[in-house]
């Protein structure tokens, strides 16, 4: 019965073959490693070639590559070799990583800052000013920055600009009066939406500069305006001015009302999944419920966990979160919920904070399960595991491994309750992990990398989704979910080019990395070699 409700393997993917099949099998799959190794090696080789053209700038980003694929490249490369490195050693790898790549990309900050530096130093303003300084003058009274005129982009050259642009004249030329050669110098004026685009320079740091323009907009026009800078289609930095009208609104009456149905449902879904795994039909026989009180409790709560997590984040943060909508499902009782932002987010930051917190919440509360349902297993506990099940996710195959040893070579394995709840948990978080669209998985992305390449990310991960939906309806299901209710990206937040400190990326990365350890299986020659099924 579990085999039924939390994974579906296709018959044909199981191995029944003899000795000499097996031997072919290792063979082709070390020559795919190899393969596989190569191809890296030839990537960074490539990258440092193209890292070379952009000077220290470019090495220090090429190093951050290298830092972070090298614990991958070492574990296969060994692996492939015979050489087997304990959880520890992985562990040390990562570690050792993960500390590199933060001192590398604080050497690439720097030395980015020392760019801008440099850059501003041989503007015309900048020379100007410093032949001032040279000639010793010194004016009773600092001069007035200089200015460019605004130029307003129009339909028609007879049409007063005034007309297009859909802001009050009055308020545009306080809009327009918040912009300085310290800050960002305006040169052009675009209507966009019910607001309008300022293109020009970017002359500071993006948070300092976006601090200070929403300051000096607020002192101006109260809280009618909200103020975003962020990147165009050519990569250039513009600042978009909209009315306060667009920020996203509460949930409607009807939206909490779905909340709520959609809480019940998730709350049948799960004592109907416990139900299956203790072998029976929850609906059919409901006084049994003390029976699948305690699996679907701690189905509850990992759920729960996820969002008081998320919430504290949000509230530390003063942003608003709709009320959470649960997606029930029969398989493993619930694929989490959906949060939409009621506040806009003032930066990235604060995008990855929340995204991140109840992932973190969720898959802690899952393995420290899985880890304690594993400890207490012995012959006779109440679950009977088939051990091919083992081998659909390299990380709870490879912790089964390290406790259970030598019991995952028999055709059924004994394991606690927990050890059930435990990978639920962590399947639901990897779901919600993949870096697609709404998902936490895909705000995370977008928060490190940007929209681009979330974009980009969420077409990777419905590809991926439609080539696994193939063998397992599971993907299928959960690519429609995608595409219908979080395909979109999360909206740009009030300053867009600020990106996260290196820890913040080390962590996104060190999760997105354990989702695919939850959601890859073993092959069935790497499975044999760890000694997982028969």
């Amino acid at each position: 019965m579990f085999a039924a409700t939390l994974f579906y393997i296709p018959p044909n993917l199981i191995l029944l073959a003899p000795a000499t099949g097996m031997e072919t099998m290792m063979t082709s799959e070390n020559t795919a490693t190899i393969v596989l190794l190569l191809v890296a090696v030839g990537i960074l080789g490539r990258g440092f070639y193209r890292a070379k053209q952009e000077g220290k700038l470019g090495i220090l980003a090429w190093l951050q590559s290298v830092v972070l694929m090298t614990p991958w490249l070492l574990f296969f490369g060994l692996f492939s070799a015979g050489i087997y490195l304990n959880l520890v050693a992985v562990l040390l790898m990562l570690a050792v990583s993960t500390g590199l790549y933060i001192y590398l990309g604080r050497e690439l900050r720097s030395a980015a800052g020392d760019r801008v530096l440099r850059s501003r130093a041989d503007t015309p303003d900048a020379r100007e000013q410093k032949s001032v300084n040279d000639g010793n003058l010194a004016p009773e009274s600092p001069p007035d920055p200089p200015t460019q005129p605004v130029k307003t982009v129009t339909s028609s050259p007879n049409t007063n600009p005034l007309e297009i642009i859909p802001v009050p004249a009055e308020d545009l030329k306080a809009i327009q009066g918040i912009f300085g050669i310290d800050t960002f110098f305006a040169t052009e004026t675009i209507p966009y939406q019910d607001g309008l685009i300022l293109k020009g320079n970017l002359r500071g740091d993006p948070e300092q500069v976006h601090s200070r323009l929403s300051a000096s907009l607020q002192a101006r026009l109260g809280s009618r305006y909200r103020l975003f800078l962020v990147e165009n289609q050519d990569d250039k930095p513009v600042v978009i001015v909209l009315p306060s009208d667009n920020d996203p609104q509460p949930s409607t009456l009807s939206q909490k009302i779905l909340a709520v149905v959609l809480l019940v449902a998730t709350i049948a879904t799960t004592l109907e999944t416990s139900g299956l795994l203790r072998g029976f039909d929850f609906f059919s026989s409901p006084a049994r419920y003390p029976e699948v009180l305690p699996i679907a409790a701690g189905i509850w709560a990992v759920l729960g966990s996820r969002e008081i997590a998320r919430r504290v984040v949000a509230n530390r943060y003063q942003i608003n979160l709709s009320w959470p909508f649960f997606i029930p499902t029969w398989q493993i009782g619930s694929f989490g919920a959906i949060d939409r932002f009621e506040s806009l987010l003032p930066n990235r930051k604060v995008l990855f904070d929340i995204s991140m917190a109840g992932e973190a919440a969720g898959g802690i509360v899952a393995l420290l399960m899985l880890a304690v349902g594993l400890l207490l297993s012995h012959p006779g506990s109440l679950f009977q595991i088939p051990a091919e099940f083992f081998k659909g996710s390299v990380l709870v195959g490879t912790l089964a491994k390290v406790v259970l040893g030598s019991a995952l070579q028999q055709q059924l394995v004994d394991v606690h309750p927990l050890v059930v709840i435990g990978w639920l948990g962590l399947v639901i978080t990897a779901i919600n992990l993949m870096p697609a669209g709404q998902l936490d998985g895909g705000r995370i992305v977008q928060a490190i990398y940007g929209r681009k390449t979330a974009n980009r990310a969420t077409l990777v991960t419905f590809g991926v989704l439609a080539i696994a939906s193939l063998v397992n309806p599971l993907a299928l299901y959960w690519a429609l979910v995608i595409l219908i209710l979080q395909r979109n990206l999360e909206r740009p937040s009030l300053n867009e080019l600020t990106e996260p400190d290196d820890a913040r990326a080390a962590l996104g990365l060190l999760a997105l990395f354990l989702m695919i350890a939850i959601l890859l299986p073993w092959t069935p020659a790497l499975a044999g070699r760890l000694g997982i099924g028969n």
